[in-house]
C-alpha cells in the first residue's frame, strides 16, 4: 500500500484534515458496477472478485469470507446491529453472513459458513435487507426475488420492469412497501407481502438509466438519480399521490455553487483556499471532455451533528441533508432548498490514489464527525477506503456557513437607537420642525378678551398660544407605561389562533366590479377587520373582511392601481399607481388627504407602504427607492378648499445597485425595524439599513427570474418567545418556485415546489402564525404549503381565472384569493 507521505511529496496539494486515504486494497477489477456496503466501523466489498472480505476500522483486521464460485456484484448490511448481517451476491447463489459467528470460526481455526438464501437468480445488481432483518430483497435482471434471510426460500416475486432493476429499498413507517428503480428509466411501489404493484411512474429521463435511491424517512420522500446528473424526488405522503417535489440537475448545481464560492471569496479576500478550487471545477480548459456525473449512491449525511461543537452554528428549520456519490466525487445536497453545500473532488487531492470511481458506499452515521467513503477504481483493480471530515469540507468551501449568529448580523427588529446622522431620525426632525407663524395663519400672541362676564368658565383655548410640535414620539416609555400599551393592543386585536388548522374550507366568492377586472394587490388591515384592493380600473376599494360589504370606495387614479398598504393604526390607506401617483386616503373619508403628482416622480411609482409605524412612507421609482416624512391634514380651509394642507418632503432617495428597476419591495411597520428588503431587475436581493443609510448586504441570483414579491412576516403573533421568526422572508419568481431565506445569514433555507406559476407571476403570503404559505398560481388554483414541507399539502381549485394575488387575515385563520377576472375568494379552516 501506497503511504500518503510518498504521494504529498510530489508537489501536489494534500489536506489530510478534509479527507485521508486510510487503507489501499488490491484486487481484480470487476466487469461491473458493483454494490459495496459500510456499516458503523466495518466495510463489506468483493476482494479477487469471488472474495468477500470485511474490513473493520476500529482492528484494522480483515475477515475474508469464501462461498462463491463467481464474481461478487452485490454486498449489503444488515439493519440491526446486534447481530449483525450481511449478505452477499453473485449470479449463482446469495448468501447471508452473521458476522460475530464468523469471527469466532476464524478464531477457532475453522472456515465460516454462510446461509445460501438463493441459487441462480442471475445476475444480481442489488440487494437490501428489511427492516426488521427478516427477508431480503434481491434484484435480478427485471425482477425481485423477496427471499428469507435464515433459509432457502423465495416468499414473493415482483416483476413488471421492462429493464435491469439497479436499486431497490423498503418504507420503515409502511409495512409491507418496498421501491424499486430500473434502467427502464422508472420507479415502481410495491406490496410485496401480496405481489401486488401499487404505483408505476412515467419514464423520468429520455436515455439514461435510474441507478441509485434512498428513502427519506424524515420528510417520507424519495430520492432517485440517473446516469446523466440528474437527480428526482418525489413524496410519500399518502395523499400526494407520489408527486414530483423538485428536480436537480448535479451538474448545474456544482456550476453554481462554484460561482457562489468564488463570489464568496473574492469578496472577503479569501482567495488561498478558493482560488484553486474555482479554477478545478468553474474553468474548463479548452480542448478537454466534460465529465458526467453519474449518480452512483446516495445516502442520509449526519451534516448538522458535525456541527455539534460550533457554538455559532444554527439553522433556522429541521433541514435534512444527503451524500450524492458520483464517479469525480462526493456531494452533499441540502434536503430543503435542494441546493449544494459541499463537495470533494477526488482530483483535487494528491494523497488519494483513485481518481475516478466505479462504485461507492458511505456510512450513514459520523464518528467524531467523519465519515468512512469506500471506492473502486474505474480503471485499475484498487478499492481505497477513505475518511471524510464534513467540518473541514464545508469549512474551506464556505467560510460563512459557520458565521451563523454572529453578533453583527442583520436582525428585523431593531436592537439599538438611532444613530444622530440616521436618514430616520433626520426625517423624524422634519416633521417635528415648528412651522412659522406665516403658515399658521394667526399671531403668536393673542390679548385676553373675554365674551362673557361669568368668572368661572372652561377655557375654549383660544387664549393659549398655538401648538408648534406637531409630532414628537416617546422614546423614553417607562417599563409600567410599556406594558399598559402592550395590554392596550392586545385588548384592541385579536389574538391569532397559533395553532390553528390552514384555511381550505371554501366560504364565498364575490366580483369586485361588474365587468372582469384584474385585482393587482390584496391587503387586511392590521386588525383583519377590513380588505383592500387594488384595481386595473384605477380603483381601490376596501371590504369587510368576510366580503358582505363594501366599506369605501376611492377614485382618482389615472392608471392601474399596483400597490396598497394600510396605516399602523388604520385610520389610513396609501396606494401608487401607474399614472405616476401615490395618494393617502382617509378610511372614512372619500377624497385623498395627500396626493403626489407626476411632478415628483420619473417612473411609475410601486411598492407604497407605510414604514416606521406610520413615520414615513417608501415607495419604489425605477431603480431607486424613496423615504418621505409626511404630515396629514384633512382640514379645509375656506379660502383656499383646494389646496392640500398634508405635508410630504423627501428624506433621501436609495439606489438599488446595478439593476434597472426595483422589481419588489418589504419593511416592516408594526414595529421599528431598520430593515428594508429590495429586489431588481438583475435578480439580485439588496438589503438596507436605514439607521445607517446604507445598503449592507445583496444576495446575487436570488431566483432565475426577476423577483415578483419579497414577503415578510409583518404582523404580533410570534410574540417575545419567537423573535427569530421575524428574520425570516420568501422570494417568488415567475416559474421559480419559492424560496424561505434567513436574514441572519442571508442562506435560502428551504425550496417550495409543485405549484405551477409558469407564465404570470403571482403573490405569496404567509400566516401570521408562521406555519403556512399560501401563494397563487396560472393554473386558477391556490396552493398552501407547511413551513417544514417543501410540497404543497393544499391545492384550492374552483378558480374561473389566475390566482394572481393571495392574503391571510392577521387576525383569524381565513384566506382570501384574488384572480385576474375580478373575483375574490374567502377560505376558513
Amino acid at each position: 500500500m501506497e503511504s500518503e507521505g510518498d504521494r504529498c511529496s510530489s508537489g501536489e496539494s494534500c489536506d489530510p484534515e478534509v479527507v485521508c486515504e486510510k487503507h489501499l486494497f488490491k484486487s481484480e477489477p470487476s466487469e461491473c458496477l458493483v454494490q459495496l456496503a459500510c456499516s458503523h466501523h466495518q466495510c463489506a466489498f468483493p476482494l479477487h472478485q469471488n472474495e468477500l472480505c470485511i474490513w473493520n476500522t476500529a482492528t484494522a483486521q480483515p475477515l475474508c469470507l469464501s462461498g462463491h464460485l463467481y464474481s461478487i456484484s452485490a454486498v449489503s448490511f444488515g439493519s440491526k446491529i446486534n447481530p449483525l448481517l450481511v449478505c452477499s451476491a453473485s449470479r449463482e447463489r446469495v448468501i447471508v453472513w452473521n458476522l460475530d459467528e464468523c469471527t469466532q470460526k476464524v478464531q477457532e481455526g475453522l472456515t465460516p459458513q454462510g446461509i445460501v438464501i438463493g441459487t441462480l437468480l442471475g445476475t444480481v445488481l442489488h440487494v437490501r435487507f428489511s427492516p426488521d432483518d427478516q427477508q431480503v430483497a434481491v434484484c435480478a435482471g427485471t425482477r425481485i426475488y423477496m427471499l428469507s434471510a435464515k433459509i432457502e426460500d423465495i416468499l414473493a416475486e415482483l416483476d413488471a420492469h421492462l429493464a435491469p432493476v439497479t436499486a431497490a429499498e423498503f418504507c420503515t413507517w409502511e409495512k409491507n412497501i418496498l421501491i424499486s428503480v430500473s434502467e427502464d428509466r422508472t420507479f415502481k411501489v410495491w406490496d410485496y407481502s401480496t405481489g401486488q404493484l401499487i404505483y408505476q411512474s412515467g419514464v423520468l429521463t429520455a436515455a439514461f438509466p435510474l441507478l441509485s435511491l434512498l428513502i427519506d424517512e424524515e420528510n417520507k420522500q424519495i430520492i432517485t438519480g440517473c446516469a446523466e446528473g440528474q437527480l428526482w424526488i418525489f413524496s410519500l405522503i399518502s395523499d400526494h399521490n407520489y408527486r414530483c417535489v423538485a428536480h436537480i440537475n448535479l451538474k448545474k448545481a456544482q456550476e453554481k455553487f462554484c460561482n457562489k464560492v468564488w463570489k464568496s471569496g473574492k469578496e472577503i479576500g479569501e482567495r488561498q483556499n478558493t482560488s484553486k478550487f474555482c479554477k478545478t471545477h468553474n474553468l474548463r480548459p479548452e480542448g478537454s471532455v466534460e465529465t458526467s456525473l453519474p449518480i452512483l449512491l446516495i445516502e442520509h449525511c449526519d451534516f448538522l451533528v458535525c456541527f455539534h461543537n460550533q457554538e455559532n452554528m444554527y439553522s433556522a428549520l429541521n433541514t435534512s441533508y444527503f451524500w450524492i456519490g458520483s464517479s469525480t466525487g462526493l456531494f452533499i445536497i441540502n434536503l430543503a432548498n435542494f441546493e449544494l453545500e459541499a463537495f470533494l473532488s477526488y482530483k483535487d487531492y494528491s494523497n488519494l490514489s483513485i481518481r475516478f470511481a466505479r462504485s461507492c458506499a458511505l456510512t450513514r452515521k459520523a464518528v467524531n464527525g467523519k465519515v468512512l467513503c469506500l471506492i473502486t477504481s474505474m480503471f485499475e483493480g484498487m478499492i481505497a477506503l477513505l475518511e471524510v471530515n464534513v467540518a473541514a469540507l464545508v469549512r474551506t468551501q464556505q467560510s460563512d456557513f459557520l458565521l451563523r449568529g454572529d453578533k453583527n448580523s442583520l436582525l428585523v427588529i431593531a436592537r439599538c437607537s438611532l444613530l444622530t446622522n440616521s436618514p430616520l431620525c433626520k426625517g423624524l426632525k422634519k416633521t417635528m420642525k415648528e412651522p412659522s407663524n406665516k403658515t399658521l395663519g394667526v399671531k403668536s400672541t393673542v390679548k385676553d378678551q373675554p365674551l362673557v362676564f361669568h368668572y368661572k368658565i372652561k377655557s375654549s383655548g383660544y387664549t393659549a398660544a398655538p401648538r408648534m410640535t406637531m409630532f414628537s414620539p416617546n422614546n423614553n416609555l417607562k417599563k409600567n407605561e410599556v406594558s399598559k400599551w402592550k395590554t392596550s393592543c392586545k385588548c384592541k386585536n385579536k389574538e391569532y389562533p397559533l395553532e390553528s388548522y390552514p384555511p381550505i374550507k371554501y366560504e364565498k366568492e364575490i366580483s369586485v366590479t361588474c365587468k372582469p377586472t384584474p385585482i393587482f394587490c390584496v391587503q387586511y388591515s392590521g386588525d383583519g377587520e377590513m380588505l383592500s384592493c387594488g384595481l386595473a380600473d384605477k380603483t381601490v376599494l376596501i371590504f369587510n373582511s368576510n366580503l358582505t360589504d363594501t366599506y369605501n370606495v376611492f377614485s382618482g387614479h389615472d392608471g392601474a392601481v399596483n400597490s396598497v398598504g394600510w396605516s399602523h393604526d388604520k385610520k389610513w390607506l396609501v396606494s401608487a399607481s401607474e399614472d405616476r401617483t401615490l395618494r393617502v386616503w382617509s378610511v372614512c373619508n372619500n377624497e385623498p388627504a395627500l396626493i403626489l403628482g407626476k411632478e415628483k416622480f420619473h417612473k411609475t411609482v410601486r411598492f407604497a407602504q407605510f414604514y416606521f409605524i406610520d413615520a414615513f412612507i417608501l415607495l419604489c421609482c425605477g431603480a431607486e427607492f424613496h423615504l418621505l416624512s409626511f404630515h396629514l391634514d384633512t382640514t379645509k380651509d375656506d379660502l383656499k378648499r383646494y389646496k392640500q394642507r398634508s405635508v410630504c418632503k423627501l428624506v433621501q432617495k436609495f439606489p438599488m445597485a446595478s439593476t434597472m428597476e426595483i422589481t419588489s419591495l418589504s419593511a416592516v411597520n408594526d414595529f421599528y425595524s431598520y430593515i428594508v428588503l429590495t429586489a431588481g431587475s438583475n435578480r439580485a436581493l439588496e438589503v438596507f439599513d436605514l439607521n445607517a443609510g446604507r445598503s449592507t448586504a445583496v444576495i446575487p441570483e436570488v431566483h432565475t427570474r426577476s423577483v415578483h414579491q419579497i414577503c415578510q412576516n409583518k404582523g404580533s403573533s410570534f410574540s417575545t418567545q419567537q423573535p427569530e421568526a421575524y428574520n425570516l422572508f420568501m422570494t417568488t419568481a415567475a416559474g421559480d418556485g419559492i424560496k424561505l431565506w434567513d436574514l441572519r445569514t442571508l442562506r435560502c433555507e428551504r425550496r417550495f415546489e409543485g405549484h405551477s406559476s409558469r407564465s404570470y407571476p403571482c403573490g405569496i403570503s404567509v400566516s401570521p402564525c408562521g406555519r403556512f404559505i399560501a401563494t397563487g398560481s396560472d393554473d386558477k388554483c391556490a396552493y398552501i404549503y407547511e413551513m417544514r414541507s417543501s410540497t404543497f399539502s393544499h391545492k384550492l381549485g374552483g378558480h374561473t381565472e389566475s390566482v394572481i394575488n393571495v392574503a391571510f387575515s392577521p387576525s383569524s385563520p381565513q384566506l382570501t384569493t384574488a384572480t385576474l377576472d375580478g373575483k375574490l375568494q374567502l377560505f376558513l379552516p
